[in-house]
């Protein structure tokens, strides 16, 4: 097991290089989270730059989220562990407060079921609905339980007033993820306010419904 922790915190690190090299997460803003083969998780630690990071400062958990090794984990370690309970399938969870998705996540909507506008194919391809949760304090208990009736039906969450987190079968697939869902709110605020065209119902269903047969 120490070799599987070892490994899944390396690729933690690299990831979190990635983010900040994409300018996806400022300051000691953001966490990332891995399944570990063979059980447990790995985590961020909390207050440190996700490009800062090295393998021995990541947070070691078991499968029943208990701290066995390296730092203490993120403050948010409990909606990480909400999300994968939710979402079995998922090896890789990415949370940022990138700026485009934060400022999206400060708007009013009427429905929350997905707050982005089917704009273009691959925010449809790779994201999917973008529900959005109420607030409530980073590191809370009701934080974690708000996403709970979201994440088995979408792997692309935004928490109102704070950001977007994914859930990917792999970890490029989670850092692809939240760089889509950055994308995509930048285009839709730099449309804001004036007349779009989203894409038809038709055109949505070519890309989302599997070919007949």
């Amino acid at each position: 097991m120490t070799a599987a922790y070892d490994r899944a915190a390396q690729a933690l690190c690299a990831a979190g290089r990635t983010l900040v090299a994409r300018g996806l997460t400022p300051g000691t803003s953001g966490n990332i989270s891995l399944r570990v083969d063979g059980g447990g998780y790995v985590m961020t630690p909390t207050n440190v730059g996700l490009g800062d990071l090295s393998p021995a400062e990541v947070a070691r958990l078991d499968e029943r989220g208990g701290h066995v090794g390296g730092s203490l984990p993120t403050k948010e370690w409990e909606l990480h562990l909400t999300f994968f309970e939710h979402r079995p399938a998922a090896t890789a969870i990415v949370h940022v407060h990138s700026s485009y998705a934060v400022a999206l996540s400060c708007l009013e909507y009427a429905d929350d079921e997905s707050v982005l506008l089917p704009l273009t194919p691959y925010a449809l391809l790779r994201i999917g609905r973008l529900p959005i949760v109420p607030y409530a304090p980073p590191g809370s208990a009701r934080l974690a339980a708000s996403i709970a009736g979201r994440a088995a039906q979408s792997r692309a969450i935004l928490l109102a007033n704070h950001g977007p987190i994914f859930a990917g079968g792999t970890l490029a697939e989670a850092v692809a993820g939240i760089e889509e869902i950055e994308q995509a709110a930048k285009v839709q605020l730099l449309l804001h306010g004036q007349a779009v065209r989203p894409l038809s119902d038709i055109e949505i269903a070519q890309l989302t419904q599997p070919p007949p047969g």
